[in-house]
């Protein structure tokens, strides 16, 4: 009977950790159509670096503003858009939400981000390379994820 109390606390004590673990680990970022959007810019630079790829910085107002609504409808929802990005980029989505239900850790570090970039509207987003150096500022591009992936890559191939 001993053995298997102990057994049994050693299987909680285990899920317990295996949750904890995946909680923090969800932290810096989130699954959306297969596409992993991290919301630390940090995290996103050390997962480019290790990648070599660009990264797509996002500043967006998802739930109110209705040029970044249209552009992830149009565009980064869309089968095409989430396909090439799965292996051609880093994606870092940093929002602006009403009623904003953030923590106040987020919407700090959100601000400053927004603050560094000179972010003065929404959707705006910026490419940067593998070292966070801007490549393209830009925002809503009509013409779906075709047009949009193409303005992206001819921004990063000529720089």
């Amino acid at each position: 009977m001993k053995n298997i109390s102990i057994l049994l606390i050693a299987v909680f004590i285990s899920f317990g950790c295996a949750n904890n673990n995946e909680t923090n680990a969800q932290a810096d970022n989130h699954d959306v159509n297969g596409l992993v959007w991290h919301i630390n810019l940090e995290k996103a630079i050390e997962v480019a670096q290790k990648e070599s790829k660009p990264i797509l910085l996002q500043f967006t107002g998802s739930n109110w503003c209705g040029w970044c609504i249209k552009l992830e409808n149009e565009v980064l929802l869309t089968k095409e858009f989430v396909d090439w990005a799965k292996d051609n980029i880093v994606l870092v989505k940093l929002d602006f939400p009403r009623p904003d239900t953030q923590t106040d850790a987020v919407k700090k570090y959100n601000r400053s981000l927004m603050n560094k970039y000179g972010v003065r509207g929404f959707p705006t987003l910026f490419l940067l390379d593998k070292d966070a150096k801007i490549i393209l500022q830009t925002g809503y591009k009509a013409g779906g994820p075709a047009v949009y992936i193409k303005h992206l890559t001819d921004a990063y191939s000529l720089k």
